[in-house]
Parts: C-alpha cells; structure tokens; sequence
C-alpha cells in the first residue's frame, strides 16, 4: 500500500509540473492567448476530476475498490498514450522549443522575478488555508446543515463536490470570451489584480454560506449549488492565473522546476488548511466561515498590494500583455 502512495507520489512530481511548462512553448513570444491557454489547461484538469469520482468511485462502491484503481490506471495509460501520440501534432517550437527558437537555457532567476513568485507563492499559500475547506470542513457542515432530500431520494454529497469541476467546465469559455472582450476595451489585466479579484469572490461565497447557517439550521440544497457557483468563479480567476504566471516567468531549462516551487506553495496552503480545519469545532459554524472569509479577503489583499509591472520592469521580463 505505501509503495503504491510514494509511487503515485513520484509520478504526480514527474507529471503535473511538466505539462504546464510546455504550454507557453504552443504560441509565438507576445500572443495574448497564451494567458488564457491555462485556463483551458484547467478546464482539462477538471474534466478528468468530474469524472474520476463518478466511474471510479462507481466501480470501486459497485463491484470493488480494486475495479476503481484499475480504471484509474487505464486512465493514466489513456493519457500518456495520447500525449505520445499527440506530439506529431505539435509545432516543433513546442517540442523543440530552446533549439527551434534559437534560445540556450539561461538557467537563471532575476532578482525581481524571485521576489515576485515568492510574494505570489506566499498569498497562494494562505488563499489555500481557505479554498481547500471545499473538501475538509464545508462537507461536514452539509452533512448534517443542509437538506439534500430532492423528492424520496437523498443527494450524495459526492455529487456536490463535482459540482466543482462542472462549474468549471461550464464557466470557463464564457469567462475566456469576456476577458477577450475587456482586453480589447481597456487592455490586458495584470496577472495578480485577476488573482486578487478571484480571492475575493471565494470570500464572497464563504460570507454566502456563513449567513445561511447562521439563518437555517437545515438549509435548502440550493445554496449549496450557489455557493460552488460563486466559489468556482473566483477559483478561476486565481488558480489557473497563478499557474500561467509561474511558467511563463520561467527561465529557459527551469519551467519544470519552476512550477513544482507553485505546487510547493500548494502544499504549504493545504498544511494551513489542515491547521484551520482544527478550528472547526471551537467555533460556531457562522462564525468558522466568516474567518475563512477573512482568510481569502487577506490573500486577495496581498495579491493586490503585489506590484508585478514594476518587479517584470526591473529585470526586463515579459510584458503585460504576455503575462495576462
């Protein structure tokens, strides 16, 4: 069993900060769409985190867990078999990227690069000590603070967790399609502002839900969806942004290293979120989610007070519209 967590641990290590790092490698230096790539990029992530739970957890409660990490391992094959095959389709700057475009590997940070991933990395840690209460705390709550009856049947929680990668199917396009129209209007929006926005909205979803259980002691399931609705946009707004930001500010020869250091500051977020999930029961359950509010408005503070135009100036790094 714990050969099986490490080796699952080793292969996320090699798999997920290596494609992100590859993205920026699909489009020619200064497209404005490469800002928004990552959010498709997201939207695949999700695709396959709505229907992980649904035909492995199908399979695994059905006929046996041994049938649901079976399938999940096809999955993984299915996937590294696509993205072999794949390669043919791609531009050669994208899978020969430093010789293609005539760019050695640099190997190096500049000061104000370090400075501003670091000050990045630092907000996404304490956004996180909120964000991942989605899946810690927030269920506890609904088991026994929300109604989920619909008719005779009760709806499994499961279902309202994939609610979140839903909504994040369904809502990426239309937000791409009105970020393309502002930055028409009024120019690109630098990377940490769209941050801070999208923090503030999971505040905003959490302010949601503390006033419903402070009102119902057995709400409706309805604010439920609301609030993987309004939480789902502002993880939009952040996540995916984060991302892009650190592998486009990646040097040459370290994209892969540089989005492990955003996955590093994933997993100090979910060490915070562990210790604010011991609060839960010290505190009323209004007043438990209007502190994560105030946790996600902090790292929507944070990110805003971040000065990206003038760190990227000093050392001469991408424009604003590469970034955003």
């Amino acid at each position: 069993f714990y050969v099986a967590l490490a080796t699952i641990a080793l292969g996320n290590g090699l798999f997920l900060p290596s494609l992100p790092s590859q993205i920026d490698d699909l489009y020619e230096p200064g497209d404005p769409r490469v800002g928004w790539a990552y959010n498709v990029y997201y939207v695949g992530v999700n695709i396959g985190g709505f229907l992980a739970p649904l035909v492995c957890g199908w399979l695994g409660e059905t006929y046996g867990w041994h049938y649901g990490f079976g399938a999940a391992g096809i999955g993984m094959l299915a996937g590294v078999l696509i993205y072999v095959w794949g390669q043919r389709y791609l531009p050669a700057t994208a899978r020969h990227p430093a010789v293609e475009r005539g760019h050695a590997p640099t190997l190096r940070f500049g000061r104000s690069t370090i400075l501003l991933l670091v000050a990045v990395a630092l907000s996404v840690t304490v956004f996180r000590g909120a964000y991942e209460q989605v899946g810690n705390t927030l269920p506890l709550w609904a088991d026994t603070g929300v109604d989920k009856q619909v008719g005779g049947f009760a709806i499994p929680m499961t279902w309202f967790i994939s609610l979140n990668p839903l909504f994040v199917i369904l809502m990426t396009p239309p937000l791409l399609a009105w970020w393309r129209r502002r930055a028409e209007r009024r120019g690109e929006t630098m990377p940490t502002r769209r941050m801070a926005v999208g923090a503030l909205t999971v505040a905003a979803a959490y302010v949601l839900i503390a006033g419903v259980s402070a009102v119902w002691t057995n709400a409706a399931w309805t604010w439920l969806v609301l609030f993987f609705a309004v939480f789902t946009l502002g993880e939009l707004f952040i996540l995916p942004t984060g991302l892009g930001l650190f592998a486009r500010l990646a040097p040459k020869g370290l994209g892969a290293t540089t989005v492990a250091a955003w996955y590093l500051a994933i997993f100090a977020g979910s060490l915070f979120a562990g210790l604010v999930g011991t609060l839960w029961g010290r505190m009323s359950h209004p007043s438990y989610f209007l502190l994560l509010a105030a946790i996600a408005a902090l790292a929507a503070l944070l990110l805003w007070l971040i000065d990206p135009r003038a760190h990227i100036a000093q050392d001469d790094g991408p424009s604003a519209s590469e970034l955003s």
